[in-house]
């Protein structure tokens, strides 16, 4: 029986054994291939995403190895995984935090098993979270330029430790190096750290960690170490996310896959022991095994056991796809939500205040969860969460964001959810981010300007709008009224176009009516994502106030004239902490104010009280304390303890100092003041009660200039909204400004028996308010301002602050505000002295930045070429190409010279611009060969070479040239186009150095060396003094191209455009502009020089000439033109010339 028994079971075992030894025979020869592979993985891998590493593996190693002369054949569904590590190793590391995606199972790998030290790239934190569970109380934490780094390092060097080092820097101290490249001495038993010796014990181990999410390491770091990328992609924490979902949906899905794996691992610990065991008996059995009985026993338990496990194994392949299938609905809810974080995660392009962790995140994603209403159908159940997570993640980021950025984020969520969800032709967007219009057509009807019809021959040449152009053309008549109506966005489109999509319907409104885009992409939002995300209602503090903790801070952005601090002491009372109870510490900081605020902080984690720490921007040194601080009380510390924090906001990136731990880790509140004229005024008037209306013996004159000067600061502070046209820079107007001009009115009312009004002007706009003005122009629209409100006339009744708004008589103080309700008209330009047209021109500008940071903000992912969008290195590629080949070769500044028989004035203008010019198209060929070697892998990206290209791919002009070059606010595209057209201008110049019949003013460098050059040769012909001298400007009737030769004296003009208002050719005056018609062209202006005394100043406005519509710095020179209307109309207006638009 034993025998049969015995033969039974060895026949069996004889046939999953000769299965395996066939297995081993195969693995024989693809071993090498398959560790080859591995250690690449493990070498070379460890930097790239999830994408590029499938693509090296699979699209490129195996099939390389495959087509060699000799192939190295290799395991074709090799799993570099499977072979290093085992799911217990992955279960273990997911239980000490490792998040529990593929690509973090892939770094952890790379991490324990690689040779050279570690280096992870870690921006989210997520990889040192782990690294510290794992390791525990073992591991040294060690930050480079600590106290003592070194003393630490060298004793971890002797004892064997394992070192962690932090927040690394790209540079790393050089000290270091022998360390990183592990450079030992006397027989591997030292090492060198600065001019010391140090005992090197083979079991030290060091990783290297940075949170610079894309560092520029040099080469030779990155061959000392193995980079790992832990950087969280989307895909990474859709996976994580999803585990959380389904952790929290279905507790029981987790809790058997947790189990299943649990099981398989015991499976294959009991049969590997049963064989080791079985095989020891054998080959240790003597003689005639058959009479073996525990042997014949082993085998039947070894061949139930191999068979239990068999089915155990098929029903749990069966279990897993179930569960997997399960967790599969969930996704959707998963992908929102990584989306929301990355497109929240990319604000700090917009301004570095807006930093997010992914910690916060998980938090809001949580509370999010929990919040969504409960349904048994999955599949509403689970839209629900979506909603319930977008709107949740909405709430907290907007209310940390300035109103003007508000809609650009809301815009961006939009677009990446319905490209998520294939709602929206990428191809469209890109279009309408970027607007890539025709340029030099000309416009065949009157209501599109040229730029617009650029837009539609653009769009037109798009399968979705052929034949735009012509039934535009064709019903000229619908689509005028259409354009020309006051909110087009809500209007239907004329024909079949209001069939289009949505999406497409932008496109068009793009073209046709830029100025209304704001509004047009807040109808798209509220059409596509509901109406509860374009309500402007911000967040009560009590409600935000619930969500910070000791450990998350409520952090306020501060913005001018506006104090976040009174809530936080109304909400202290009514929870009890209060300055008299001891619980409250309010500390404004500034000069020693840091001790005081460090013990506050100490006293208040401990106890539980609240700590407002009030403009921390003050304290740029003390900060990186504040953060380890606020660190070290996040854990552990009283669960009441609550820190407020506030600070105003940095003016440029260069000197934004907050740091991100601080600004990642709170909620981020911003309040502003209310906008518009009506708002304004009333809260001018709020600084003053009754007693103040009633406090000076000459109470009328003291009521009226009161009620001016009030006007006079919501319009001041207001007109800021209208950009360059409203202030050449944007000052800080604040109500102290208003406050204590009241109080000199008071004091010098009181003192003399007549109004004193040009002293109060003087005092007012020269000093009160005029302190903070820096620009000429500037100061005297201040003065105009005051000119036009405060006057003897203002008493008779017959003064207008606006039109259709008189100066009010005597009244008391709420009779002021009703009136204001009753009598100030709606919103608009004309409450400023402005023209219409300004706010045209200002939403346009909004509109056009919203979509150029929506454009910036767009994911980088290279490898997208879908939908016929072209790849970003193509895109740059094909740019670069043709940018190379419009560019000649440089001027020869000496051949020409040698052409030159005199260098008159003007020559010597033609010579510096040639000059400029070469240095300008010199820069512009170095950068594009060099990142042309840069895309052929032939030369290391640098970042400069990063940003060139990018600058390229978003139609922007490149910093490295705007250095070199002239003021202008063009796109790319643009302004290349220009810069081709002065190369030409100045080669025609040049090839006989006769001026122009009319000169191209808006062409050179520096306008001012041309204008300057016509007085010195008229002086010189003449004779007389130049420092006596000025240019008279005589706007001519004609065009350039009615002029055939240059003038006698002077020079003829052209290429200027004037903003504000527009020339009247006939009467040779300034007249108020047409509407829509922002910039409209100036006719050939003549320019000769006279002496100054001859000058005629009577009814003229004095000027100013811009090289562009940021005004201010680029300032060319003033030009008098002549008016029949009072000049301080066009002061109020903000009437200028300017040489680009």
């Amino acid at each position: 029986m034993a025998v049969v028994l015995q033969v039974g079971g060895l026949a069996s075992e004889n046939v999953r054994w000769a299965e395996v030894v066939k297995d081993f025979k195969h693995q024989q020869s693809t071993l090498c291939g398959d560790v080859l592979l591995i250690t690449a993985f493990v070498s070379y891998l460890g930097y790239f995403t999830k994408k590029y590493r499938q693509d090296l593996l699979d699209g490129m190693w195996k099939p390389y190895l495959h087509q060699l002369k000799v192939p190295i054949p290799v395991t074709p569904s090799l799993d570099p995984l499977t072979m290093l590590t085992d799911d217990a190793d992955v279960a273990a590391w997911q239980n000490e935090g490792l998040p529990a995606d593929r690509m973090s199972t892939e770094n952890a790998t790379i991490l324990t098993n690689c040779e050279r030290w570690p280096l992870m790239v870690d921006p989210q934190l997520q990889g040192i979270k782990w690294i510290k569970n794992k390791y525990g109380e073992d591991l040294r934490v060690i930050q480079i330029g600590q106290k003592g780094y070194l003393d630490m390092m060298e004793r971890a060097l002797a004892a064997g430790e394992l070192v962690l080092i932090e927040n690394m820097d790209e540079s790393v101290d050089p000290v270091l190096g022998p360390l990183l490249g592990r450079e030992t001495i006397k027989k591997g038993r030292y090492i060198k750290i600065g001019d010391r010796e140090c005992e090197y014990n083979p079991a030290f181990r060091l990783i290297l960690h940075t949170k610079l999410a894309n560092p520029h390491f040099q080469p030779e770091l990155q061959a000392q170490c193995t980079l790992i990328n832990f950087t969280v992609t989307r895909d990474g924490l859709e996976d994580q996310l999803l585990a959380a979902v389904v952790s929290m949906e279905r507790p029981d899905l987790e809790e058997l896959k947790s189990d299943l794996t649990k099981q398989q691992n015991g499976f294959k610990i009991t049969l590997k022991t049963l064989e080791d065991n079985l095989l020891s008996r054998l080959s240790s059995a003597s003689g005639n095994f058959l009479g073996d009985t525990a042997l014949v026993e082993n085998l039947e338990i070894t061949k139930q056991t191999a068979a239990e496990i068999e089915e155990k194994v098929q029903e749990s392949k069966v279990t897993e796809a179930k569960i997997n299938e399960a967790r599969e609905h969930y996704r959707p809810a998963a992908a929102r939500a990584s989306l929301l974080y990355f497109t929240m995660n990319d604000l700090h392009a917009i301004h570095p205040m807006y930093q997010f962790s992914l910690k916060a995140f998980r938090i809001v994603f949580q509370k999010a969860m929990e919040r969504a209403s409960p349904d048994e159908n999955l599949k509403v159940r689970v839209l629900n969460l979506i909603d319930s997570i977008t709107f949740s993640v909405f709430q907290y980021t907007t209310r940390g964001l300035f109103e003007c950025d508000k809609l650009t984020y809301t815009a961006q969520v939009t677009f990446q959810i319905l490209l998520m969800s294939k709602e929206i032709n990428a191809v469209e967007l890109d279009f309408l981010l970027r607007y890539p219009a025709q340029t030099r057509v000309t416009s065949p009807v009157d209501f599109l300007s040229n730029y617009s019809w650029g837009g539609i021959k653009a769009l037109s040449s798009m399968e979705e709008f052929r034949n735009l152009d012509r039934d535009i053309e064709g019903s000229a008549k619908r689509w005028k009224k259409f354009v020309e109506s006051e909110c087009p966005e809500k209007e239907k489109f004329p024909q079949e176009w209001k069939n289009k999509s949505a999406l497409q319907r932008l496109c068009i409104m793009r073209a046709i009516r830029p100025d209304r885009m704001t509004y047009a992409v807040r109808d798209f939002v509220e059409e596509k994502l509901g109406s509860k995300y374009v309500v402007g209602r911000s967040l009560d503090f009590a409600t935000s106030f619930e969500e910070s903790g000791p450990a998350t801070p409520m952090f306020f952005i501060l913005s001018p004239g506006v104090d976040p601090l009174k809530d936080v002491e109304k909400q202290g009372k009514k929870l009890g902490y209060t300055f008299n109870n001891r619980n409250f510490h309010n500390v404004s900081l500034g000069q020693g104010q840091e001790v005081v605020a460090e013990q506050a902080l100490d006293l208040a984690a401990k106890e539980g009280h609240w700590v407002i720490l009030q403009n921390i921007h003050l304290v740029a040194k003390w900060l990186s304390s504040l953060e380890k601080k606020l660190e070290q009380h996040s854990e552990s510390s009283h669960q009441d303890f609550r820190v407020f924090i506030s600070a105003e906001p940095a003016p440029s990136l260069d000197s934004h100092i907050i740091p991100q731990g601080i600004l990642e880790n709170s909620i981020k509140i911003t309040n502003e003041a209310p906008t518009g004229m009506h708002a304004n005024l009333h809260k001018a008037l709020d600084n003053f009660t009754q007693d103040t209306l009633e406090m000076c013996t000459r109470e009328n004159e003291f009521k009226s200039i009161l009620f001016a000067l009030c006007y006079f600061h919501a319009v001041v502070a207001e007109r800021r909204k209208f950009g360059p046209q409203g202030w050449n820079r944007s000052y800080p107007f604040n109500t102290g400004d208003l406050t204590i001009s009241v109080n000199v009115l008071y004091n010098y009312l009181e003192a003399s028996s007549k109004v004193p009004y040009d002293d109060l002007r003087y005092l007012f706009g020269e000093i009160m308010y005029g302190g903070h003005i820096t620009d000429d122009w500037d100061r005297r629209l201040c003065k105009t301002y005051l000119e036009e409100f405060i006057k003897p006339e203002m008493l008779e009744g017959e003064l207008f602050l606006a039109p259709g708004f008189p100066l009010p008589g005597s009244m008391d103080y709420n009779g002021y505000h009703q009136y204001i309700d009753d009598t100030l008209p709606p919103e608009s330009p004309y409450l400023y002295g402005l023209h219409p047209n300004a706010e045209i021109g200002f939403l346009t500008q909004t509109s056009e930045k919203l979509f150029r940071i929506v454009l910036e903000m767009q994911p980088r992912d290279s490898s997208v070429g879908e939908g016929g969008v072209v790849t970003r290195e193509e895109t740059v590629k094909a740019l670069l190409d043709e940018m190379l080949e419009k560019l000649i070769d440089e001027f020869n500044i000496a051949e020409l010279m040698a052409k030159v028989e005199e260098r008159t004035p003007y020559v010597v203008v033609a010579f510096q611009e040639c000059e400029r010019m070469n240095v300008l198209t010199s820069e512009i060929k170095r950068s594009l060969k060099e990142l042309d070697l840069g895309l052929k892998g032939e030369l290391t990206m640098t970042s400069d070479m990063e940003n060139l290209q990018n600058a390229l791919f978003l139609d922007m002009v490149p910093e490295s040239w705007i250095k070199k070059a002239y003021p202008s606010t063009a796109s790319l595209g643009m302004w290349f186009a220009d810069l081709l057209t002065r190369i030409k201008e100045l080669e025609t110049w040049t090839a006989d150095f006769s001026l122009p019949s009319a000169v191209w003013l808006s062409g050179f460098f520096n306008p001012q060396s041309f204008l300057t050059a016509i007085m010195q040769s008229t002086a010189r012909k003449n004779e007389w003094p130049l420092d006596k001298m000025t240019l008279q400007c005589d706007v001519t009737k004609k065009n350039r191209e009615d002029f055939a030769s240059p003038p006698r004296e002077g020079a003829y003009v052209h290429g200027l455009f004037m903003e504000g208002a527009r020339w009247d050719a006939q009467a040779g005056i300034i007249t108020d502009a047409r509407l829509k018609e922002l910039t409209p062209a100036m006719p050939v202006i003549f320019i000769k020089a006279i002496p100054a005394d001859k000058q005629d100043i009577r009814s003229v406005y004095p000027c100013p000439v811009y090289k562009t519509r940021q005004r201010g710095p680029t300032y060319v020179w003033t030009f008098n033109l002549k008016t029949r209307e009072d000049p301080s109309k066009w002061v109020l207006a903000g009437v200028a010339l300017m040489l680009q638009i």
